[in-house]
């Protein structure tokens, strides 16, 4: 069974290699800042970072030009899409 994305508590417990612990320490002394609240904000902007660029749809240089293109010369609009819009409730 996968695990739930979201805990019902505010606590997180990690393992961690005694080096790895050592070097964060060393970093939240010479930030003057305490564990929780640099591993926190280091945390948090990666993970902003990831989300970010999972957002971003990235196109190759010849679907960007057919983007453009269509955004110059849009096509008529079709059966569907006239069928479409009148469907839509009208603005008072």
């Amino acid at each position: 069974m996968p695990r739930r994305a979201v805990e019902d508590q505010r606590r997180m417990s990690l393992r961690i290699r005694a080096e790895d612990k050592a070097l964060l320490l060393r970093a939240v002394a010479l930030n003057h800042t305490d564990l929780t609240d640099f591993v926190i904000r280091h945390a948090v902007r990666a993970a902003k970072a990831v989300i970010e660029e999972a957002d971003h749809v990235q196109l190759s240089a010849r679907d960007s030009l057919r983007v453009l293109d269509l955004l110059e010369n849009p096509p008529a609009p079709n059966a569907r899409l006239r069928a479409a819009a009148k469907a839509l409730p009208r603005r008072s």
